[in-house]
């Protein structure tokens, strides 16, 4: 399948591993990654039997109906500032999935921190980024980009509800999950290869102009004070979202927000 596009995916697709059926993409590529250095390895299933997104959710993943991705990287062979490069992968891993959607289907989606993908505010892709123990000077040694693409139309679960949509059902035609694939990756080889370099204010730049809600959007969030809220004010250079709170500005670089 990837044969094809070998030329584009650089240092991607070192290995190539394909399953019909598995629990997790995410856990067959942290359990290659722990024991062998297999950077750019990608896992891929037709079907997640235990697919998880942030904070140990369940990611919907039935057979043959959307694309279920992981691929093994390596931000501590970036050639300056490893510990940004590290918290700037989701952000460059989103946004090579929002560039793979609109080169593969002509469909623009919008960027959501940290790492969802909606179309009329309804999620369509969502990226779990783990990383595996650490190495030298406490970096990870590996981290583990998973994707999940909802493409052909589902039955989804009750409390998904219509929060969730696909490609095709957005598109009104069949997607060829193939292409898909390839131009994610494609991407991905991209703008990983931009965050190695160092090009940060690139990938900052072009995810900034896919998020349109990352300025002047009502969220809220918990900290150790309570429940708080407050507008979107940007993404600053770190990555982190910005929220203006009466006349400050919070800073969250991690934690759960829920858009309202």
């Amino acid at each position: 399948m990837l044969d094809r596009a070998r030329p584009r995916l650089g240092r991607l697709g070192s290995r190539v591993l394909y399953f019909p059926t598995v629990g997790s993409t995410n856990d067959v590529a942290l359990a290659l990654a722990s024991h062998l250095d297999c950077e750019g390895a990608v896992v891929l299933a037709d079907e997640q039997t235990s697919g998880r997104g942030r904070r140990g959710r369940v990611w919907f993943s039935p057979p043959a109906s959307g694309l279920y991705v992981s691929v093994v990287l390596t931000p501590a062979r970036a050639r300056t500032e490893v510990a940004r490069a590290t918290r700037l992968l989701t952000m460059a891993a989103g946004l090579a999935l929002a560039e793979a959607v609109e080169a593969s289907t002509g469909l623009i989606a919008d960027l959501k921190w940290p790492n969802d993908l909606h179309v009329g505010g309804r999620k369509l892709a969502g990226i779990l980024a783990e990383a595996t123990t650490a190495g030298e000077a406490g970096a990870p040694r590996s981290v583990i980009v998973g994707y999940g693409v909802n493409v052909g139309p589902m039955a989804y679960p009750p409390e998904l509800g219509n929060r969730a949509t696909a490609l095709e059902v957005e598109l009104g035609r069949p997607v060829d999950r193939a292409l898909v694939l390839i131009e994610t990756l494609a991407a991905l080889a991209r703008r990983y290869d931009d965050l190695l370099a160092g090009r940060f204010d690139a990938i900052l730049d072009a995810w900034r102009r896919r998020a349109p809600d990352s300025v002047g959007a009502r969220v809220t969030w918990a900290d150790l004070s309570g429940l708080r809220s407050g507008f979107t004010d940007g993404i600053d250079d770190d990555g982190a979202l910005l929220v203006r709170v009466g006349e400050r500005v919070e800073r969250i670089d991690a934690g759960e927000v829920t858009w309202l």
